[in-house]
C-alpha cells in the first residue's frame, strides 16, 4: 500500500497511474483521510463494501428487535400499528 498527501491531488496523474490501494493522509494535520481505489481493485471492493452494507443493516435491525422486545405494547397502550 502506497501512502500519499492531499496535497498530491493536485497531480491526478499520480492516482491514474495507480494499481495498488493508496493511503491519503492530510500531512498539515496528521490526520488520516482515506483510501484511495483504483479501478483496477473495483469489483472485489464494491463486493466488500455491499457486505459490509448488509451487516451494518442487519445490526440496525437487531438493536429495533431488541428495543421491540423491551419496550412491549402494554393492555391500555396504543401501538404504533407494525404488526
Amino acid at each position: 500500500m502506497l501512502e500519499a498527501k492531499l496535497s498530491d491531488f493536485r497531480n491526478p496523474s499520480f492516482f491514474i497511474n495507480q494499481t495498488d490501494v493508496v493511503h491519503i493522509v492530510d500531512s498539515r494535520k496528521k490526520k488520516e483521510i482515506g483510501f484511495f481505489i483504483p479501478a483496477v481493485l473495483k469489483e472485489s471492493f464494491t463486493d466488500y463494501l455491499q457486505q459490509e452494507e448488509l451487516r451494518k443493516k442487519q445490526a440496525l435491525l437487531n438493536r429495533i428487535v431488541l428495543a421491540q422486545r423491551a419496550d412491549p405494547i402494554e393492555d391500555s397502550a396504543v401501538g404504533d400499528g407494525i404488526d
